[in-house]
């Protein structure tokens, strides 16, 4: 039975990845992660008790323990899903995002470079090492256009600057050493197990609570949106039939601004849980969910428009999004209607969905 290495696995598209995988049987699955407050253990509780399950607390950056961990599972494929990925943390905190996203990742090359030079030949040409990334590499859009996987890497914020970093580390292991290595760069995901600091879960949350709705300056920004289990299958798909060396854009095709989104969310919580029978918006005279929306100072550095064209994995992978933004906008509001003890735990009483990423002056002021 081979073995996965899943780095990042506690995490929102981690985890989900990681129970898929188990589903699919015929492979162990170890996740590495090192829970900061993004990743959370209670994100694979279903997966606790599988016997083709093995957790590791750790870091990326930490050379003799990924080291280690290749020595001892000998893994057919490593998929590195841990990163720093909110864009207004990193305007406020970058190095950490450096940290993780840049040095975590030449450790995790140098460790499989490492790897890939002592296995039996047969074991050496089934080895895959897959990076996922983002579409936020890419940098802005105008009003028409997409992304395709030779588009120009043009980030604008610490983030996607740290992934942009990542992807072209990656691309040199695998042009340099060999590396068996495939890059998917995907756009906006929701869905299941995503942490309240992003955009969707956010908003679900605040409305539940009768708290603002905050919309960063005009609404008007543009995500390619895509249901975090189509992701996985796609990187699924990538990793058994990509071509090493290649990168793969996956995205949903379903385009909205952000006030679409918020109005959509609001519209899928009137279906499922009616504004008049919420007693926190009684309390405060609301009767509806878009009553809540307000427009607050833009984010530094904004981009405005992101779009995933799809083709190359559609055609070499046999990949399409299965939802429309509609139907996995409804999942996942019934998700999170009926998982409230996973939103209380993870957010713990450390995060109180408070604004981030204003940029504001370091302590001790401008240098």
């Amino acid at each position: 039975m081979e073995t996965w290495i899943v780095t990042g696995g506690a995490g929102f598209i981690g985890s989900n990845f990681v129970h898929r995988a188990l589903a699919g049987g015929g492979r162990r699955i170890v996740v590495l992660d090192k829970l900061t407050y993004a990743g959370h253990r209670e994100s694979l509780a279903a997966a606790e008790a599988n016997p083709r399950f093995r957790f590791v607390e750790g870091d990326i950056a930490d050379r003799e323990l990924v080291r280690r961990l290749f020595a001892e599972e000998r893994p057919a494929a490593l998929l590195n899903f841990a990163a720093e990925s909110h864009v207004d943390r990193s305007i406020e905190g970058p190095g950490t995002f450096v940290a993780t996203n840049v040095v975590g990742v030449f450790e995790l090359l140098e460790a499989a470079r490492h790897h890939l030079a002592a296995l039996p030949e047969g074991e050496r040409d089934r080895f895959r090492f897959l990076h996922v990334s983002t579409d936020e590499v890419y940098g802005s859009l105008g009003p028409t256009g997409l992304f395709t996987e030779e588009t120009p890497y043009d980030p604008s914020s610490p983030y996607s600057a740290s992934k942009a970093a990542a992807d072209h580390l990656v691309r040199a292991w695998a042009r340099t050493y060999g590396l068996p290595a495939l890059i998917t760069n995907c756009s906006n995901n929701y869905g299941p197990f995503q942490f309240p600091e992003k955009l969707i879960p956010l908003m679900i949350l605040n409305a539940l609570e009768g708290r603002p709705l905050p919309v960063y300056g005009d609404g008007g920004n543009v995500r390619d949106w895509i249901y975090v289990g189509d992701h996985c299958e796609g990187i699924e798909l990538a990793l058994a039939h990509g071509r090493p060396g290649e990168k793969y854009n996956l995205g949903g095709g379903n385009e909205r601004t952000n006030l679409e989104v918020v109005a959509a969310i609001c519209a899928a919580l009137e279906e499922q849980r009616p504004a008049r029978e919420n007693p926190a918006l009684a309390a405060r005279g609301i009767r509806s969910y878009e009553a809540l929306r307000v427009f607050v100072a833009d984010r530094p550095g904004h981009d405005r428009r992101y779009a995933i064209d799809a083709t190359r994995a559609r055609r070499e992978l046999g990949w399409e999004a299965r939802h429309d933004f509609p139907s996995g906008l409804r999942e996942t509001v019934a998700w999170y209607l009926a998982n409230p003890g996973w939103c209380t735990a993870v957010q713990g009483g450390h995060y109180d969905r408070e604004r981030l990423g204003l940029a504001r002056e370091p302590a001790g002021g401008p240098r």
